[in-house]
């Protein structure tokens, strides 16, 4: 079970146009909350910024501060009705889309007010209803940022906005940046059992730019996803002490925080609806290096680099290519199971974060002390809270017998006030583990927290996604038009037992045991805040390898 209800105030239910302005308004009332007082010019700035009155700002910063520090904070309350009415009339649209263009993009920053006049004249001279305030200010926000600082106040105005060009900008505060990135490690891991081969498993890093600490890390045989991006987050966001004590590593590893902006490449993983959301939800910012310039993510392909040189010193090892292998026979020497592998990847960043970093000239554990003494990172307390904002998300309509995912059917007791008014209900939001479908997070319909909701029938064992696709290809191929529950299952099992009996069979037959062998934890420990660093060797538990390069 989860620690406590898991709440969701509108990452996912508000409209694309009110999350929008409550992005925007966040990312002015943020810097301002932090402050003891907001003065008159400040937050007529601020009203400017966001076209908002002055006297909404100081609204906006009571909501910011009794709240949660959440972009959701900031949405507003929930309409009894209307839903969907916000939409103008086509004539009116055109309006508002001409005013716009020709009144507000221009070097004379007309203010909303203006532009709010001009539409209504407009509009009254044509027999056509006035839209309100609020309408064309929300067409506002959905305005470009880079056009209209550019329209507004110039190409030079608008350069914060871009990219730096050739060079990264330069990152200096903690969880500033963090930069994430996957790769396929180099070295054969052998299964839990047999002690066989099952081949390479992907890594997926997470490292702080300003300290050169690695903040996240997770090795799993799944292929990249967004689960492996929300899973390497989480590890990041939370105390890492019980995660070292779970896989049996006396290793110090205190950094941990959540990141104020994540920098990724623009695989598909990383532009999901569910991650994007997520870091909306947090307050992180997600940005994509510019097409063309890998150099922008240098940093933590150096990371990935440097870790597979060590790896390849490893047995087992498939080196960078095969010119490099030889005749070495990775196979046959490899030795490690998934777990060893986590484990010593533990060791290597406990034991690169003390040794000094040549281009910082410091050893990056004080760096990250130093940095972290006069800005405490953020930590999350519920990280199973955490990771739910990171799973994929699907939408189902509730029935009588619950919900039906992928033809499993899920079904709990506290779903029977739903079911009673399931007519007036649209579409339900549903959030899946791929590694345990056994469950689903189900979003209520007010929107206030997510219910979990197992397997209908409880005597189904936990499978993963890729085992329940697995046997529905195998039931079509076998003739099956229709896929029940009980045929799912069935196949699943026989699929088991035949992977068990293959002892020695193949290396597929042995890595889809492997993949199913260890399901994610059911209940995740609250972490507390980790300590700052004390003593003159933080990682002095670990074995030190000979040569590192730097990170």
């Amino acid at each position: 079970m989860t620690d406590g209800p898991v709440t969701e105030r509108g990452v996912l239910t508000a409209p694309a146009d009110v999350w929008a302005t409550a992005v925007r308004q966040a990312e002015v009332v943020r810097p301002l909350a932090a402050r003891d007082t907001v003065g008159l010019a400040d937050a007529d700035a601020a009203a400017l910024a966001l076209g908002v009155s002055r006297r909404q700002v100081y609204v906006l910063l009571g909501r910011w501060r009794a709240g949660e520090g959440v972009v959701s904070d900031l949405l507003p309350a929930r309409s009894s009705g209307g839903r969907g009415g916000g939409r103008l009339p086509d004539e009116v649209e055109a309006i508002v889309a001409e005013v716009l263009r020709a009144r507000y993009l221009t070097r004379q920053r007309r203010s909303v007010a203006v532009v709010c006049r001009e539409v209504a004249r407009r509009c009254r001279v044509r027999g056509l209803s006035v839209p309100s305030r609020g309408a064309v200010v929300r067409r506002i926000a959905q305005l470009d940022p880079v056009t209209a600082v550019t329209a507004r106040e110039g190409g030079e105005a608008a350069r914060p906005l871009r990219s730096a060009g050739g060079e990264p900008p330069t990152v200096t505060g903690l969880l500033e940046q963090v930069q994430v990135d996957h790769t396929p490690v180099d070295v054969i891991v052998v299964d839990e059992r047999h002690r066989l081969p099952v081949g390479r498993p992907y890594l997926t890093a997470a490292i702080d730019v300003a300290s050169r600490c690695v903040v996240g890390l997770v090795v799993t045989l799944e292929a990249p996803s967004a689960t492996s991006v929300g899973l390497c987050l989480a590890h990041a966001a939370v105390d890492k002490r019980p995660w070292l004590e779970r896989i049996g590593v006396d290793a110090v590893w205190p950094m941990s925080g959540k990141p104020h902006a994540l920098y990724v490449d623009n695989a598909a993983e990383f532009k999901s609806e569910a991650l994007r959301r997520g870091c909306d939800q947090h307050g992180i910012k997600l940005g994509y290096r510019p097409l063309g310039l890998p150099h922008f993510g240098g940093i933590v392909e150096r990371l990935i680099g440097t870790m597979m040189t060590l790896v390849h010193e490893l047995p087992g090892t498939t080196f960078s290519n095969t010119t490099e292998r030889g005749a070495y026979d990775s196979d046959a020497r490899a030795v490690l199971t998934l777990r060893e592998l986590e484990k010593w990847f533990a060791l290597a960043v406990a034991s690169y974060h003390g040794q000094v970093h040549e281009s910082l000239g410091r050893i990056p554990a004080r760096v990250w002390a130093d940095l972290a003494a006069t800005e405490r990172p953020v930590t999350v307390g519920n990280a199973s809270a955490f990771l739910v904002d990171f799973l994929p998300v699907v939408r189902r309509t509730l029935t009588r017998s619950g919900f039906v995912v992928d033809h499993v059917q899920y079904y709990c007791d506290a779903l029977k006030p739903w079911i009673a008014r399931r007519e007036r209900l649209g579409r339900f939001v549903l959030r899946r583990d791929p590694r345990d479908i056994s469950r689903v997070w189900a979003l209520d319909p007010d929107g206030d927290i997510y219910l979990e909701v197992p397997y209908r029938t409880l005597s189904r064992p936990p499978i993963s996604a890729w085992e329940q696709q697995a046997a529905v290809r195998r039931l079509r191929k076998l003739g099956r038009v229709e896929v029940d529950e009980n045929a799912l299952f069935a196949m699943v099992e026989q699929m088991r037992v035949i992977t068990d009996t293959a002892v020695a069979a193949t290396r597929k037959a042995r890595r889809d045991r492997q993949r199913r062998t260890d399901p994610p934890p059911r209940r995740a420990p609250v972490p507390a805040l980790p300590p700052l660093l004390a003593g003159t060797e933080p990682a002095a538990a670990a074995v030190p390898f000979e040569v590192i390069e730097q990170w």
